[in-house]
């Protein structure tokens, strides 16, 4: 089976990068038409041009998640050029290693800034346009993670964060289910992205090979994820394939949380 989201109009953020640039090429691959989005302007044209050269349909988008006015740009821009708000892949976030000793304020209102609130925003911008516009309906993907659903050692804050886009997904699920808006979360173990590699340079340094062969073998199949196996599991949640599914969290992780 193909899923197909031919004409859909997407607008998936982080996906300058990572898990965010995959999912955009693999929509694009499919027939959307996607808004690629990331606060770095320079990452979004990137892969817009990969798309566009590929015969995809794309166009970039300057978005810092966290700013209300700029996803209220971001969000009117889709409506108005294309026309309505099909799929939101709520995908930008960061990362923060430590303890509840070790994490700073400073640290918690940053990863929260992001992870929470940045979906919060979006959530609440695409729901207003999937019900305004006609026919009304759309899909909503959070990026949460398998920290959302486990303790996992040195990760309070973006654990933290990642439990609050959990409940977020299930409420508006809840909330939504009879205006036709589908919201699932993704929640993937240890994906090998840029978005690792950054904070094992930063955390980790000088370690980096060593932590890197432990991220692989908390696994159970011995290896971290990749980018592309989590694009595929976003694109059937796009899909009308997944029409019966909502509320979900779709857990892609080598088996770790099944130890």
């Amino acid at each position: 089976m193909v899923f197909r989201l031919d004409g859909k109009v997407a607008l998936i953020t982080g996906a300058g990068s990572g898990i965010g640039e995959q999912i955009a090429l693999l929509f694009a691959r499919q027939g959307a038409r996607v808004v690629v989005a990331d606060v770095r302007p320079e990452a979004a044209q990137r892969v817009t041009e990969a798309i566009v050269t590929a015969g995809g349909q794309a166009r970039a988008q300057t978005l810092d998640v966290a700013e209300e006015d700029q996803v209220r740009a971001a969000v009117a821009e889709v409506a108005s050029r294309e026309g309505r708000l099909d799929i939101l892949v709520n995908n930008a976030g960061v990362s923060h290693v430590g303890t509840v000793l070790e994490a700073s304020l400073e640290d918690w209102e940053r990863v929260m800034r992001v992870n929470a609130r940045g979906v919060f925003l979006c959530a609440r911008e695409g729901v207003r346009q999937m019900l305004a516009q006609q026919p009304p309906g759309g899909v909503i993907i959070n990026m949460a993670s398998v920290a959302a659903m486990i303790g996992v050692e040195r990760r309070l804050v973006y654990s933290a964060s990642k439990g609050a886009v959990l409940a977020l997904t299930r409420t508006i699920a809840a909330d939504y289910v009879k205006q036709g808006i589908r919201c699932n979360a993704i929640c993937p173990g240890t994906v090998h992205t840029p978005f690792v590699e950054g904070y094992l340079a930063r955390d980790f340094a000088g370690r980096e090979d060593e932590v890197r062969q432990q991220l692989h073998a908390r696994q159970p199949l011995g290896r971290m994820g990749r980018p592309e196996e989590i694009a595929a599991a976003a694109l059937y949640l796009a899909s009308d394939e997944a029409a019966f599914v909502t509320g979900s969290a779709l857990v892609i992780d080598g088996g770790w949380t099944a130890i």
